[in-house]
């Protein structure tokens, strides 16, 4: 029987970190797809029931969500090169945070665009979490620290619209406080489990 030995003390903190950048990619992702049931609806209520206006605005709320991803990502990641990847992140949690509450308090459709767009910003950290990894993995485990990023990404993908849906059931905003709990909840986490 082989027994593996326990994690050193060195090691642990390293875990705890690769565990909440992975939480972090999860919940980047998801900040898309939890509004997904519930954003047509909710646009299509300001829009005063007009379907066709709806989808055109959610669907340029959609757009305007993978920009702000395409144009700062690469920011982000530049600005984690000269600050450090901790501060980055950090913020990129804290910003989806008081996003969803921004969101989940949207008087308006330009409200819900505003926030649609802060959201892209603050969940572009993609490129930070990626660089994250390569630092703290030894090179023989770095391939595998970057499959873990891949099923974050994918576990987004799958709980943001299933959350969505049943917080959706109980009120069209509950999704948005949801997230903001937990976004903010994560960063709390961060603070104390993500060293530089």
């Amino acid at each position: 029987m082989v027994t593996i030995p326990p994690a050193s003390p060195s090691t642990q903190p390293r875990q705890a970190a690769i565990f909440f950048i992975l939480i972090t990619v999860t919940l980047d992702v998801l900040s898309f797809g939890i509004v997904i049931p519930v954003l047509p609806k909710l646009v299509e209520d300001f829009m005063s029931g007009d379907t066709a206006e709806a989808a055109s605005i959610y669907g340029i709320m959609g757009m305007a969500w993978a920009l702000m991803q395409f144009v700062c990502s690469p920011i982000q990641g530049a600005l984690s090169d000269r600050f450090g990847r901790r501060p980055i992140v950090l913020l990129s949690n804290l910003g989806l945070g008081l996003d969803y509450i921004f969101m989940a308090l949207a008087p308006s459709v330009t409200w819900l665009f505003v926030g649609r767009v802060i959201s892209g910003i603050a969940a572009s950290s993609f490129s930070t979490a990626g660089a994250y990894i390569a630092d703290v993995t030894l090179p023989e485990k770095r391939a595998a620290g970057f499959g873990m990023i891949g099923a974050a990404f994918g576990l987004g993908f799958i709980l943001g619209p299933a959350v969505g849906g049943l917080l959706g059931v109980v009120d069209p905003r509950l999704p948005f406080w949801g997230a903001a709990a937990t976004s903010l909840v994560n960063a709390c986490y961060g603070f104390f489990v993500l060293p530089e």
